[in-house]
């Protein structure tokens, strides 16, 4: 193995940590986050579909309007 043309220091290693530590924070600013919107229609769909699946005839709007707390009639 050949040997390279420079030492490796504790100076250059913390330098390295440096530079690996800002790149991290630069890049969670930029990572993407899902919306509270999105989060609260992929929560309407998965709560209408584990009651669709269940037999209840619930449509989405329904379910909404429940998760909103307002009264909703069913079927009778």
């Amino acid at each position: 193995m050949e040997k390279p043309p420079y030492r490796l220091t504790s100076e250059i290693l913390n330098l390295v940590i440096e530079i690996a530590e800002k790149t991290g924070q630069i890049n969670a600013q930029f990572l993407e986050k899902a919306s509270p919107e999105l989060r609260r229609r992929n929560k309407i769909k998965t709560i209408h579909s584990s009651l669709k699946i269940e037999g209840n005839t619930l449509s989405e709007e329904q379910v909404t309007a429940l998760i909103e707390d307002k009264r909703v009639l069913g079927p009778q």
